[in-house]
């Protein structure tokens, strides 16, 4: 995988803490990792466990400062192999379908290469996944050429049992890294 490029987008769901995880078996698969978090991941894990574990910079705010001249969204979405969001809530979903860009994640995948894929593992309360709303959201992304995998059925941590759980994440690497091949 070397020489590939994994934007991993958190966001939050109380599964972001499984995306450190996630983060850590996408880089020692070889891949060029890169973390960009939206502020409501940030109120489940911070992003130190991520820049240690990438040896990257955590993108979190659309205005933070760049070294370079380009935006860090735009330079992120140029160089993308891949955009990963693991976990993407229905809140995720539902910006991603309908192009909303107010913040860094929504950005890169606005400004994401044509030639890259996105890849989505959603988490969320059952009921969330199965509304009408996130399931007519699903459709247009994978309309667009979005792949899923997950969710997954058990224990969620709202207390119900059923669908909703982010998919295992060393399944999800698996695939990720399947797909860059």
């Amino acid at each position: 995988m070397k020489g590939k490029t994994v934007i991993l987008g958190v966001t939050g769901s109380i599964a972001a803490h499984k995306a450190v995880d996630l983060a850590s078996l996408l880089v020692k698969s070889g891949c060029e990792v890169h973390v960009v978090m939206t502020a409501n991941a940030q109120r489940f894990v911070t992003p130190l466990p991520f820049k240690t574990l990438s040896r990257h910079a955590v993108v979190t705010d659309l205005f933070q400062v760049e070294d370079g001249w380009k935006p860090a969204h735009v330079e992120l979405a140029d160089a993308a192999d891949m955009l990963l969001i693991a976990p993407a809530t229905a809140q995720t979903l539902a910006r991603l379908a309908h192009g909303l860009a107010d913040d860094a994640l929504g950005c890169v995948a606005l400004a994401l290469n044509p030639a890259a894929k996105l890849l989505l593992a959603p988490a969320m309360n059952g009921k969330m996944w199965l509304h009408p709303a996130t399931q007519a959201n699903v459709a247009i992304l994978k309309k667009r050429g979005a792949e899923f995998i997950g969710p997954h059925k058990g224990l969620l941590s709202c207390g119900y049992e059923g669908i909703g759980r982010l998919w295992p994440v060393e399944e999800i690497a698996r695939l990720a890294v399947s797909r860059l091949r």
